[in-house]
């Protein structure tokens, strides 16, 4: 009489689960059809460039190091890095699962046990800066031209998503980059499967009245947009 109970509910468990992906998947690519700030035009005059970057999965947002208007270097320390290049042109943010970006430099290390968690389970969040010489644009990278205004409600959204200690820095993380221009920090929020890094993209075009989606997990539609 156990067996045949357990199967039971081993299939209503396995039917729930279905049906929550099902819906997962279905709100997603609905709501990532939904644009918003539709009415968005690249400003070309006296416009700043910014990149929108994926890597298949992730996507990092690509600003100038240094401007009339914000000068990473001074709380991103090119020293952070292994190279400690400071010909640099640009930097990249990129938001996400801390313990994801910690236990998986390459998709071969990816673990069953650190997806799952990404996933399914609110986990604490680091940001992902990556240091550029150039950035190559194409499928996998898209330039925006985009005003002033635009471009520092983008500051204020990445500089917001890092934690500070009492001395107002940013925290590092000790721990190697993926490679030698890169490195991580803490960052506020958590990572879970309605608030991923595509999320997180999305929410700083939204905010930053730049053409975003309604609510995407996704980063092929955000390059899409562009």
């Amino acid at each position: 009489m156990i067996l045949p109970k357990i199967v039971k509910w081993t299939l209503r468990l396995f039917g729930v689960m279905f049906i929550m992906i099902v819906v997962y998947l279905g709100s997603a690519f609905l709501l990532s059809s939904i644009t918003v700030n539709s009415d968005f035009s690249p400003t070309h005059q006296n416009g700043i460039e910014i990149f929108l970057l994926t890597n298949g999965v992730h996507t990092d947002l690509v600003l100038p190091i240094r401007n009339h208007h914000k000068n990473w270097s001074e709380v991103i320390p090119f020293d952070h890095t292994s190279s400690k290049d400071s010909v640099m042109r640009y930097v990249a943010f990129g938001w996400g699962d801390r313990q994801f970006y910690i236990e998986t430099p390459t998709w071969a290390e990816l673990k069953f046990s650190t997806a799952v968690n990404a996933l399914f389970f609110p986990s604490k969040a680091a940001m992902h800066v990556t240091f550029y010489k150039s950035v190559p644009q194409g499928e996998f990278c898209k330039k925006i031209n985009i005003s002033a205004d635009q471009y520092m409600r983008l500051v204020r959204y990445v500089e917001n998503s890092f934690q500070k200690n009492r001395e107002d820095q940013y925290i590092l993380i000790d721990n190697p980059g993926y490679g030698e221009d890169d490195c991580f920090y803490e960052a506020n929020g958590s990572f879970h499967l309605f608030f991923t890094c595509n999320t997180w993209t999305n929410n700083e075009l939204k905010i930053s009245e730049l053409k975003a989606s309604l609510w995407t997990p996704f980063d092929k539609v955000l390059l899409d947009h562009y």
